[in-house]
């Protein structure tokens, strides 16, 4: 049964009495609610490539460190080639493990030995089944990777002897209580489920090829008996050193409480327009076509909580970090100093590379445990890349803000607009999502391209419902009074109702700033 809530989940794991046997995979004991069920025998199924092997060795080597003696009994690979895979992620296969390579008799290999009246599937299935008791009972492991089923579904032939043989095996190793790990690549009869009703669990591991980028990895388990799980898919990817397994995010699991106070962006007419600044551990949407100034009002916010001896992280999809450096560093924002200081973390993300959930760990990862308070996601537009389809980014941004929220830290998100005057689109909306929305909007007056400002949605209380004019200079931003005699500002060409001149000196405007 999957756990729907997260305190449901954590009861599972508090008051779960039984025995368990840790896979030493980063994530999966999480997914797992602590790890796989001791005497008990699961399948890992996947297409070839998706790290079935990988898991298993693991799963052994986590056991020979908590003293267990583990067997691999493999069908399909060599025992050379499972050490030279071991020894790729830096693992070494020790005494503590033993490699049965059940391969054929070498009889069978003879063709003058071969009698095709005499040899049949029958012998060969009962040879097999016997072969692996007796190295059972040789070795007495705790833990037991069989690799893989489809040899045996091979030698069974049909679906009746296949189950009988699964059944066998089964009740053998239960009275041995050792937990056992079935490997399946699934390259016979894909729709064959008859392991599935017999196992006391199954993790399915699955690899996605998308059309640009590098391939996606995830993982799922879709049962688990008397245990609360952690459902859905889970991404996950293989590295030097292992697997590493990302849990799907639920914001309802992480609370803390902390005092709310007012943050100030550091330029006073902004705090203005926001009615005092923005709240601790509420969110911010900055929206706007390309090149009014997203990043650098988010950078003003950055740079004011770093001042405060606050700590924050800039995730950046869409700017080289070189020219980020280069052009804030001309606005008296010195990013690469408080990089250096450690008060700043910076990462340029690559959509194509890095799936949602890594991103979202890595998130996870610098406000738990680096003490991060202001995080900057730029620009949505990116990170909509690395995701499938629209909803599912809805709803990873979702438990992610949910989850921020809920630690304490304040998030800026950008998100560029199609077009530049007049009637704009957004290539996703999360504006309901967002605590606060800033809108930044180009306008024509006077034979010049003008920037305007504008706050259209608070909850954490009260803000200007004007339009205010800024610019970006050497000195960084500067904003001017509400355009209090203008109207049709945010269609782009505005009609001056007033006397006075409201508008900004002709100074040096700044431009190509996003």
């Amino acid at each position: 049964m999957a756990a729907g809530e997260g305190v449901e989940l954590q009861m599972a794991i508090d008051t779960e009495p039984t025995k368990k046997a840790r896979t030493g995979v980063p994530g999966l004991d999480d997914i797992l609610a602590g790890g796989l069920a001791a005497g008990q025998v699961f399948l890992l199924e996947g297409t070839p490539g998706t790290g079935k092997t990988t898991v298993a060795l693991r799963f052994l080597l986590e056991g020979a460190a908590a003293g267990e003696r583990g067997l691999y009994i493999t069908m399909s690979e060599t025992a050379r080639e499972l050490r030279a895979g071991a020894r790729s992620h830096g693992w070494e296969i020790g005494p503590e493990i033993e490699v049965f390579e059940l391969a054929p008799a070498e009889s069978l290999l003879d063709a003058d030995q071969q009698q095709s009246l005499l040899y049949s599937s029958d012998l060969e299935l009962g040879e097999t089944t016997k072969l692996i008791f007796d190295a059972f009972e040789r070795v007495r492991p705790d833990r037991v990777v069989l690799d893989s089923l489809s040899e045996i579904r091979l030698l069974a032939q049909s679906s009746l002897r296949y189950r009988r043989q699964i059944l066998a095996m089964k009740h053998y190793f239960a009275r041995q209580n050792a937990t056992v790990l079935l490997l399946d690549d699934m390259t016979a009869e894909m729709m064959d489920k008859t392991v599935h009703s017999v196992v006391h669990g199954v993790i399915r591991l699955e690899e996605l090829a998308p059309d640009y980028g590098a391939e996606r990895r995830r993982l799922r388990v879709s049962k688990y008996r008397g245990q609360a799980f952690r459902g859905g898919y889970h991404d996950m990817v293989i590295k030097t050193g292992g697997i590493a397994v990302f849990p799907r995010l639920v914001a309802a699991e992480h609370r803390r409480g902390f005092p709310r106070q007012q943050m100030s962006s550091g330029l006073p007419q902004l705090d203005e327009l926001l009615g005092g600044g923005l709240e601790q551990g509420s969110s911010a949407l900055i929206l706007g076509p390309a090149g009014t100034g997203k990043s650098t009002f988010v950078l003003q916010f950055l740079v004011a909580a770093i001042r405060r001896g606050e700590k924050a992280a800039l995730f950046v999809f869409d700017e080289e970090l070189g020219l980020l450096f280069e052009r804030t560093a001309a606005m008296g924002f010195d990013l690469e100093a408080m990089y250096e200081q450690g008060s700043l973390h910076i990462e340029q993300v690559d959509a194509a590379e890095l799936s949602p959930g890594e991103f979202a760990h890595r998130v996870r990862e610098r406000v738990a445990e680096r003490g991060v308070k202001n995080v900057v996601i730029d620009s949505l537009n990116g990170y909509q890349a690395a995701m499938p389809e629209e909803n599912f980014l809805i709803l990873h941004i979702h438990e992610l803000l949910q989850y921020l929220n809920r630690q304490g830290a304040t998030t800026f998100l950008t998100v560029a607009q199609h077009g530049l005057v007049g009637d704009m689109r957004s290539p996703v909306d999360v504006t309901y999502l967002a605590d606060t929305v800033i809108l930044l909007r180009y306008f024509e007056a006077l034979g010049r391209v003008r920037r305007a400002v504008s706050v259209i949605k608070k909850r954490t209380g009260r803000h200007e419902t004007t339009i205010r004019e800024f610019r970006i200079g050497a000195q960084g931003l500067e904003l001017g009074a509400p355009l209090s005699e203008f109207q049709g500002v945010l269609r782009g060409v505005p009609t001056f109702v007033g006397s006075s001149a409201p508008l900004l000196g002709q100074g040096n405007g700044g431009d190509g700033h996003s």
